[in-house]
């Protein structure tokens, strides 16, 4: 009971200073675009811009195409993987040097160690959700207006965010004690993006390398991204039982490692 009762505390520590992490998320998003003409449109524009880049090189100079399908199908889906990834990859990337970059922070100010993972995750979804509008109305340009495909998204969001805040977080205490994994993880998560059905669909992957798909925990995770915006289908959700499982199991063991590495991590900085 008394591990129980510690992550018990950590969140109702969490819950009591909900206003700071609040607070926190909104001065986080203002000071990002201070003195910036378009604001939160930069955010915006940086992943549909990269997106339309991919999509260009791809479907129009490499000729890729979905089958059986019209020519905005490759984009729609190249943005939809892309959308989901930079979901994961936002918050997986900034829990595994929030500690670090906020050292300052955690050295001059009283308040729960968690809360900085904590306004990373929320910083993370407001920008997502800001996204995904700007997704919609693209898509309402290509003639595929949203769905009810999109109805599912929130899962999706759950199951990615929590996904990523557990093992970015559980790499992130590692981190401030070994200092080569984010450099480490920046590489892996490179590859991780080629490995992961976003720019090819699982049906164009060798037969003799599906393995790496079926073993892959973000590829049902895009997938019900790609089926949602480009098919308006709802995936068969037995097939997010294991991902589920996996994203709880690594947030449970990232504030379990939290609890024990907590009174070290300060004088680690």
């Amino acid at each position: 009971m008394r591990p129980l009762t510690s992550v018990s505390g950590m969140i109702s520590a969490l819950w009591r200073f909900r206003h700071f992490i609040l607070t926190s998320i909104r001065s986080e998003f203002q000071g990002r675009f201070a003195r910036s003409s378009l604001g939160a449109l930069w955010h915006i524009l940086n992943p549909l811009a990269q997106a339309a880049i991919l999509a260009l090189i791809l479907s129009e100079v490499m000729g890729i195409r979905l089958p059986n399908m019209d020519r905005a199908a490759y984009p729609i889906h190249l943005m939809a993987g892309t959308a989901a990834w930079g979901l994961f990859a936002e918050i997986f990337n900034r829990c595994v040097t929030v500690f670090i970059t906020y050292s300052g922070s955690l050295k001059k100010i009283s308040f729960p160690r968690l809360c900085l993972p904590m306004i990373v995750w929320g910083s993370a979804l407001l920008n997502h959700v800001l996204l995904l509008s700007a997704i919609g109305a693209v898509f309402l340009f290509l003639g595929h207006p949203p769905n009810a495909g999109w109805l599912l998204l929130p899962v999706s969001i759950l199951l990615i965010s929590m996904f990523a805040f557990g093992l970015g977080l559980l790499l992130g205490i590692i981190n401030v004690f070994v200092r080569d994994v984010a450099e480490v993880t920046g590489i892996l998560l490179q590859i991780w993006f080629w490995l992961t059905p976003i720019v090819y669909t699982t049906e164009q992957v060798p037969a003799r390398f599906r393995w790496l798909v079926a073993f892959n925990p973000m590829a049902p995770l895009v997938e019900t991204y790609e089926d949602a915006m480009l098919l308006g289908r709802w995936p068969d959700l037995t097939s997010l039982g294991p991902v589920a499982a996996i994203a709880a199991l690594l947030v449970a063991l990232a504030f379990l490692l939290f609890r024990r590495a907590s009174a070290e991590l300060v004088d680690a900085l």
